[in-house]
Formats: structure tokens, sequence, C-alpha cells
């Protein structure tokens, strides 16, 4: 049995996500753990709320609310709507946890025994009508790179590139908008990436395997320009880890915290230790070698605008410590989900989100659609009338058509049991050969987190029933052969568990229905189609599943597009 550890970008807590955030990282990242529980793998899926920097902050003062109580809050519907999408996560914890904080605080102060922390006294941005600094998101400008007019203090959405606040051009304060900015002197301590750049070039040209996306941001990063640059680690923030350790404050670090990407990465362990200390569980199995974890393939997921940090900042200070932890196996980036014509942003209330979402329709259709249009090699864009077409096509006339087909017409002829009589013959065998095929090659994308070619090879494995059961024709081979119709009925019905199990890491609920008509919980995997398209013997009975996928009508998609233009109400 193989060890999966799996990770999802955390997501920040500064409101709801959108879809564009899901297809990101949580649902591909799902998708591959109920896959390899499915497999018999044992696997061990984090994921949490980002809940410091200035996201949080900015958040927290726009709803008028402790920045604390607001996390809080915000923690427990975003665990409710992930439990809505049916993310199968193993703990979803928190960044601001007692864990996170001391494995933070710890990484800083081995990282400083390692000669890889410096302080450094720079000027920032001030804001004199705030009157504060304005680190990261506190200010905003246009990007020196590529002209994009809203880019960060930390990093531009739109071309990803890395920047600090005074390399803005035309920069603002998010609090007030005011450009009454001022250069001021701070001190700040630096994670001495380029100290670590040969190691971590090192590191990321060994990996072969990697999305191409991946890589070239990682080596964008490496070599952009002056090449890879120290980065700041602490910021003059209230809301964070206390940049200290030992109980201590660092000595001229008063009153700051750490980097919200400092400590974030680190909440995937800290995240593993809250599940460890609610379960009794063993987290030290999972993150360190020298306690087992050397067996583990750790795999991470996320969108492209967080690569830069899972690449070089993350991996710098694993690396960094020279102490024994679990470094990233493989990294699965994606790009951009757009949403009709424009891009998905939670800070700017644009696009469908997913609360939103789960109240127009149950999470299946929206996994089916979001994963098999997931943006792997390029960017990919929702519109009404193709999430329309497709539900319609793939879930209503394909999968859902052949179960009420089968079950239905078994009904009326046989009654709700699996009919005895006849024998398979050329047809049956030839489907056979086709699912052993299409099988094997669905496993083969999955293993290798090929997602939309995944849902394509799963969609045609439906389709091979469809078109069997329409070749096949058993309505009209009764009329003249009911030993030979019972034969295909069988087949096709033992058709409908094995398209549950194959279908439960995409539609899991979906699957559930089909297993839960066929009244089995038989979740095997099919090692060899003949034997699993026998599994279910003459006699057994089941029941009519309720209708799995209705169709969307026009009527609700040109309501949905009048509703969600594209602003969050």
């Amino acid at each position: 049995m193989a060890r999966h550890l799996i990770t999802s970008a955390i997501p920040y807590i500064n409101g709801i996500k959108h879809l564009g955030n899901l297809v990101g990282s949580q649902l591909p990242a799902d998708l591959f753990a109920r896959y390899q529980r499915a497999r018999g793998n044992e696997v061990m899926f984090i994921c949490a709320t980002d809940e410091h920097g200035t996201p949080a902050e900015l958040a927290a003062a726009k709803a008028g609310k402790d920045v604390a109580d607001y996390c809080a809050e915000m923690h427990d519907v975003q665990a409710e709507i992930a439990r809505g999408f049916r993310l199968s996560f193993d703990h979803f914890g928190r960044s601001s946890s007692a864990q996170n904080r001391a494995l933070t605080q710890h990484f800083a102060k081995v990282l400083a025994e390692q000669g890889l922390i410096r302080e450094v006294t720079e000027k920032q941005m001030y804001s004199v009508t705030d009157g504060r600094f304005l680190p990261d998101r506190y200010i905003e400008g246009t990007c020196p790179n590529c002209g994009f007019e809203s880019a960060r203090g930390d990093q531009c959405d739109n071309c990803t590139k890395q920047l600090d606040p005074v390399d803005l051009i035309n920069p603002r304060s998010v609090i007030s908008g005011s450009t009454d900015l001022e250069l001021r002197e701070t001190k700040h301590l630096f994670l001495r990436q380029s100290a670590m750049r040969d190691k971590l070039q090192d590191w990321i040209d060994s990996k072969t395997d990697w999305p191409v996306l991946t890589t070239s941001i990682a080596k964008k990063w490496l070599n952009d320009g002056d090449g890879l640059q120290d980065r700041g680690i602490t910021r003059d923030l209230s809301w964070g880890v206390p940049a200290q350790f030992d109980g201590a404050p660092w000595q001229g670090m008063d009153g700051k915290v750490f980097y919200v990407w400092f400590d974030a990465p680190i909440e995937y362990i800290g995240a593993t230790q809250e599940w460890a200390d609610k379960t009794g569980g063993d987290w030290a199995r999972w993150w360190r070698t020298d306690k087992g974890a050397d067996d583990v393939t750790y795999t991470q997921f996320m969108g492209k605008d967080n690569v830069p940090f899972h690449t070089i900042g993350f991996p710098a200070t694993i690396l960094g410590s020279n102490e024994p932890w679990k470094l990233v196996d493989y990294i699965k980036s994606f790009n951009y989900l757009n949403y009709d014509g424009g891009q998905f942003s939670t800070s700017r209330g644009r696009g469908v989100f997913m609360d939103q979402a789960l109240e127009i329709l149950p999470a299946d259709y929206w996994r089916w659609w979001l994963l098999s249009h997931a943006p792997e090699s390029a960017d990919a864009e929702f519109t009404w009338e193709n999430f329309q077409t497709s539900v319609n096509k793939d879930l209503a006339d394909v999968l859902g058509n052949f179960v009420s087909r089968i079950t239905k017409f078994c009904r009326s002829k046989f009654g709700e049991a699996l009919p005895a009589g006849g024998e398979w013959g050329a047809r049956e065998a030839a489907l056979i050969d086709e699912l052993n095929t299409r099988i094997r090659a669905y496993e083969t994308f999955m293993e290798e987190k090929e997602v939309r070619k995944a849902a394509a090879e799963l969609r045609a494995i439906w389709v091979a029933g469809n078109e069997y059961l329409q070749a096949a024709a058993p309505w009209t081979v009764f009329k003249t052969d009911p030993d030979q119709a019972a034969a295909q009925t069988r087949l096709a019905l033992n058709l409908v568990r094995l398209y549950a199990v194959l279908s439960a890491p995409f539609i899991p609920d979906a699957s559930d229905a089909m297993l839960a008509g066929m009244q089995t919980e038989d979740r095997s995997w099919p090692g060899d189609a003949k034997a699993a398209l026998e599994l279910l013997p003459v006699g057994h009975a089941f029941t009519t599943p309720e209708v799995l996928f209705r169709k969307i009508a026009d009527e609700e998609r040109e309501d949905w597009q009048q509703r969600f233009a594209g602003t969050r109400g």
C-alpha cells in the first residue's frame, strides 16, 4: 500500500472563494485523494485557511469585525462550503493555530542558526494619511513589468512577478486611497534565498516530471533580472505570528509579525499536527523522513500565482533548516479560470462564488464541469452556455440516461432483481476489451494528474456502455429471446455499479446514489472488467434510482446569466 500526502494551496480567509479558486487547487486535490483511496492507498489530505497578513486585516476591517473573530467565523463558513462540495480533507486547519505559530517560530530560529536570516534596514512606503506602513496588499499600483493597473505590493496577479511596494508605479493606499505616501526606514528579517540558489536550482532541475507551467515559473524566479533575491519575512502588522522564538521577541523586531507567505506553507505541517492532536494520529510519519516519511509521495495542488512560494520560498525554508523534513515530490499547477470574458476575483467580487453555486445546483454538477474543463495547459473560461451544454450532454444524456434506461427496462420486464438466463457473446466480449483498455488509460491519467484527460476517458467509458446498450437493444431482443435479453441486462446493471466506482472521484454523490440503487457497498476497483461485470449475481435486488442528473433548461441558464453578471451583490 502506497502512502500519499496531498495538500491543496490554502485559501485566504478574506471571504468566500469563487469557482476559479476551487478548480485551481482544492477540487483537483480532492479528485486525486479520492482516487488514491479508491485504489486502496493510505492518504493524508490537508488544507487550511490562510488567516494572516494583509488580506485578513483588510477583510476584517471592511466587515467591521475584530480580525480574530472574523477569521474564526470565516473558517467555519469555508469549512461548511468545502463539505458542500464534498472536499474530503482529512483535516481543514487554521494557520492561526498554536501548532503553526510554534512551527513558524521554530523554522525562523533554525534558519537563523544556519546563517540564512539577516536583518535589513530599508525604506518602505508609509501612508501619512493612514499613519502606518503599507506592506503587501495594503498598497496597490501599476505593475512595472506588465502594466496591470491593480498590482499589489507583494505580487502582480496578472503576470505573477514578485514585487515590493516601492516597485509600484502610481502607488495608492488600499485603506484610504491616499497617494500621500513617503519612504520611511524600518527594520525587517530577510530569508537569504540567494544563498540557497544553487541548491534550489539543483532540486528544481531534478524534477523532470513536473508540469511545464510549474518549472517555467520557478526558473523565472530563479533567473529573472538580477537572479534570486533575498525575501523579507517580517511585516509591520499587528495580526500574525509574532517575530519571536523561545517566548522572547527577536531583538529589534518588537511589534512585527512573520510574513504570511513564510508561515502559510508551514501550516501544511501545522494542520497535520492539528489533525494528530485531534485524532491521536502520528503526524511525524507524514512529514519527518527520520520518522517514516521517506516512503511518502507528497503532491501539492495550486494555481499558478502560488507556484513561486512553493518552488522557492517554502523549499528554501525546508532545505535551509537542515532538518529531516519531507520535501514535495510533485507540484501540479493550474492556469486561471476566467468568468464570461473577465477574471474571477474574490477581492473585487467578480464571478460565481462557491456558496452561490451550491444554491443553484448540487455539487456534482459543478465538480464535473470544473474538472472536465480544468485550466491545465492554458487559461480556461466559464460560460453559462458551455456549462449548460456539458452538464446536459455528459451527465444527463450519457450517464444519467444509461442508468435510467437499464433499471427501468429491467423493472418492467424482469422485476427489480438481476435476471437469470442467456450467455454473453461477441458484442459483450468487445465491450469488455474496450473497458479494460479504457480503465487502464483512465488509471494512467489519474496517476499522472492529467485531470481533463482523465475526465475525457471516464466519459468515454460511460459512452461505451450507452453504445453497447443501444446496439444490443435488449428491449427488442426480449420479444424473441428473453434469455439473451436477460444476459444483456445483467451486464448493464453490473455496469451501473462499475460506473459508480470509477466515477466516485469526480461525482461522489451520484456514485453513492448508483451504489444505493444497486443495493451494494462493494466499491472494489476493477482489476478486470469481466470480473467486475459479474460481481452482482443473478437474483441480486436493486431499486430504480431517482433521476441522477436533470437537464438545465434555457430559461434557467438565462436567469443565471442575468443574476450573476459579474459582481457579487
